[in-house]
């Protein structure tokens, strides 16, 4: 099994208000791929840091292996949710991998 951690800080431009619906959005879209990518074992996106937190969001993901995981990444649902929930929002992106 393979862990895939992502870590987004949002635009600096978006309003509070602006943010929220944004991570809703990004939950919503990444959270809907449950069924649809082969491989993909569980997903959760955390919307809800507390404020000592120095990021907006947190993708937390499992695969069966490391092979499902890069097929994630160039999977047409997946690169969907990216660039239209994803990318045009965020400032930073933090990455981290893992075999469990």
């Amino acid at each position: 099994m393979v862990k895939h951690i992502i870590l987004w800080t949002l635009k600096d431009e978006f309003s509070t208000d602006e943010k929220d619906k944004i991570k809703l959005g990004i939950k919503e879209g990444l959270e809907s791929l449950t069924g649809r990518i082969p491989g993909l074992v569980d997903i959760k996106v955390n919307i809800s840091g507390l404020e000592s937190s120095t990021v907006d969001l947190m993708l937390d993901s499992t695969f069966e292996d490391e092979a499902a995981l890069k097929a994630y990444s160039v999977n047409p649902a997946h690169v969907e949710v990216a660039d239209t929930k994803v990318r045009p929002f965020t400032a930073s992106r933090a990455c981290l991998d893992y075999e469990i």
